[in-house]
């Protein structure tokens, strides 16, 4: 038989390294959200109806959550799915792009363009 693969209109071919799991880009955004807004996991867990262990697990990246869990927990932080699966897809974008070392610094999907005369040193422009 021939090659079966094929790539969909609009999508790029698979990447040569596996792509970050949802579930663990999922944990960390709603990690990093209740922790900026300083709330403790116990409280969250408590205000959306879920054990902490299992919000925890959530977090880690260990469980999925069903779409009724991740509304409560969605909720209890006061934020909507849309954000979460915003933050999500933003976290999963830069997660894909390559690092690229500039002036000793690491920045993820940018590349030096031309040098800055005013500043003399090399101006970033963001590829993707």
């Amino acid at each position: 038989m021939g090659d079966t693969s094929m790539t969909l209109p609009g999508r790029t071919p698979e990447p040569s390294r596996p792509d970050a799991l949802w579930r663990s880009v999922l944990g960390t955004y709603l990690r990093a959200e209740r922790t900026a807004q300083g709330r403790i996991l116990t409280d969250i867990a408590t205000e959306a109806g879920v054990s902490p262990q299992y919000l925890s697990e959530i977090e880690r990246g260990r469980k999925e959550p069903s779409s009724e869990i991740l509304s409560a927990v969605s909720g209890a932080l006061g934020i909507t799915l849309l954000d979460v699966t915003k933050g999500v897809a933003l976290l999963l974008e830069r997660a894909a792009r390559p690092v690229v070392a500039v002036g000793g610094t690491h920045r993820r999907g940018a590349r030096p363009s031309a040098v800055d005369p005013a500043r003399g040193r090399a101006q970033l422009r963001m590829v993707s």
